[in-house]
């Protein structure tokens, strides 16, 4: 004959599946919304994309004023350039001439 010592209750049976849906939970929220989260790979991309785009602006900047120097070295005095830096910084203009200011 058997006796029962213990009876189960619906609660025991529900403890387990309670807590481990609950870390399920805590690291599914984790993974979307965390520190390195999807919502974050997504933030540092859009991030890296601006960032590429500044610095593309800032190379091309670089070149243009990279070849300005150029044409300014001593071997390599370009009238042109130099009548053009010397008319602005003198500030001087012919009187044919039409100036047009940007």
């Amino acid at each position: 004959m058997w006796t029962k010592q213990k009876k189960h209750g619906v609660a025991g049976r529900l403890i387990v599946p309670a807590i481990t849906a609950s870390f399920l939970a805590y690291f599914a929220m984790h993974a979307q919304s965390g520190q390195y989260g999807l919502e974050s790979k997504h933030e540092l991309l859009r991030r890296l994309a601006d960032r590429t785009a500044e610095a593309q602006k800032v190379h091309a900047q670089r070149v243009r004023l990279e070849t300005k120097v150029q044409l300014l070295h001593d071997g390599t005095l370009d009238r042109d350039m130099i009548d053009e830096q010397a008319r602005r910084a003198l500030n001087y203009a012919a009187p044919d001439e039409i100036i047009i200011m940007r």
